[in-house]
């Protein structure tokens, strides 16, 4: 079995460290996917016969790590999926970003446009059919004068496709390893991790905060720079 990070599980949730590189669900590549994962941990876990149930209540990029959190019965998944639309469910990111920032907070807001096509989104007027305001802010945690890069925290007030990745490749500071909007690091792993999560929990209505942090090595040694991030 596919090793797997529980951060956090009762009979109702379950909240796992999504590694890079790691489909959400499955798709057409047939790669071994969050969803397959964990459904095979419990089955082997609690030894339960036939499928087992697992809700999928929000997506990761491909190619970016974090938490992740799943529904093991279908009224949790329904409340988390609620939450998500009445904005409950908070997600936060940490970013190595090209450049340094003039200034160290500030807010983004963009219209974007998703080209299905080519699974790109892009930066357009308002006035475009199809167009949706995206907003995120940001923090500014470290910069590395070096190596010119800075390390951000974003918090996402929507939720659009590749949003992060393209309102900052478009204010000029893309993410290094991004390899559809970035400048920097072609080659290299995508540096955006979703590093929390808060919800409500679906049935006790406690809310909770769960984190994790990627590994400090390789772009992301400039964590080493920063302290309680989390």
């Amino acid at each position: 079995m596919q090793n797997l990070e529980v951060i956090y599980e009762d009979n109702h949730i379950i909240v796992v460290k999504k590694e890079p590189n790691i489909p959400s669900q499955a798709d057409k590549t047939e790669d071994i996917d969050m969803l397959t994962i964990i459904k095979q941990y419990l089955k082997e876990k609690y030894n339960k016969p036939g499928n087992v149930y697992l809700g999928l209540v929000h997506r990761l990029d491909r190619p970016v790590g974090g938490v992740m959190i799943f529904a093991k019965t279908s009224k949790s998944a329904s409340r988390l999926s609620d939450q998500v639309r009445e904005k409950i469910f908070k997600k936060k990111y940490l970013a190595v970003v090209d450049g340094k920032f003039e200034q160290t907070t500030g807010i983004l807001e963009d219209y974007l446009y998703k080209d299905e096509r080519n699974n790109i989104s892009k930066v357009v007027s308002k006035d475009k059919k199809g167009a949706k305001l995206a907003k995120l802010d940001y923090e500014v945690l470290t910069y590395n004068q070096v190596k010119n890069l800075s390390l951000v925290k974003v918090n996402l007030h929507t939720g659009r496709h590749h949003q992060i990745r393209v309102q900052l490749s478009h204010a000029n500071h893309s993410i290094f390893g991004d390899q559809k909007y970035g400048t920097r690091g072609k080659g290299k792993q995508i540096a955006l991790w979703a590093y929390e999560l808060t919800i409500q929990h679906p049935i006790t209505k406690e809310e909770m905060t769960f984190k994790c942090l990627p590994e400090s090595n390789g772009t992301w040694c400039i964590l080493k720079d920063v302290k309680n991030i989390i």
